[in-house]
């Protein structure tokens, strides 16, 4: 049976790696990619209502920093089928003692991570391969009018990006930039 082998908390209270263990034989691998009494446990009352699967065609793209807003904050079970992405969530959570810190994992299929990243985090990733592919398990599904982002380029973030970004979309470059008097996202 496939079991998480190890919980890791990062630096950021609430954001969560898990490395999960394949169950191997002659015919091949089985990877349980999501068990929903495991995350419930990470996530007390987390439910999976959507699942998205995205493809990033090129190397050095940048996608993110999306969040979701309250009522419509967004919990989510993130981990990549295909390539290789440095994966970041970046707390913004009011009156958090990490608020604007960022933390990032590379994630790619032979590791067999996933992030698990609480509500009130923005979350992005830089392809470190053309054709990445990875599999968001999402505990609300999209709202368009809770959608919110941070710049991934933002001075104030200094995300360190492993590689320059190549292509970013427009809704992305275009998030406002974090000002001095900027609190975050209110629970």
């Amino acid at each position: 049976m496939v079991r998480t082998t190890s919980i890791r908390a990062t630096s950021i209270d609430g954001l969560i790696l898990i490395e999960r263990r394949l169950h191997a034989d002659d015919r091949g691998t089985l990877d349980r990619l999501f068990d929903d009494e495991e995350i419930g446990r990470l996530l007390p009352g987390f439910r999976a209502s959507q699942v998205n699967h995205s493809i990033t065609t090129r190397r050095g793209t940048v996608r993110g920093m999306h969040y979701q807003t309250p009522p419509n904050a967004d919990a989510k079970v993130v981990t990549c089928l295909r390539g290789r992405v440095f994966d970041v969530a970046v707390d913004v959570r009011y009156g958090s003692e990490t608020f604007l810190q960022w933390h990032a994992e590379v994630l790619e299929p032979g590791k067999n991570r996933s992030v698990v990243i609480p509500e009130g985090f923005a979350h992005g990733f830089q392809a470190l391969t053309d054709e990445c592919e990875l599999l968001y398990v999402h505990g609300v599904p999209y709202h368009a009018e809770a959608e919110a982002g941070l710049r991934p380029n933002d001075p104030a973030l200094e995300i360190g990006w492993p590689e320059p970004p190549l292509l970013m979309s427009k809704r992305d470059m275009t998030h406002p930039l974090v000002t001095a008097d900027w609190q975050g996202v209110r629970g």
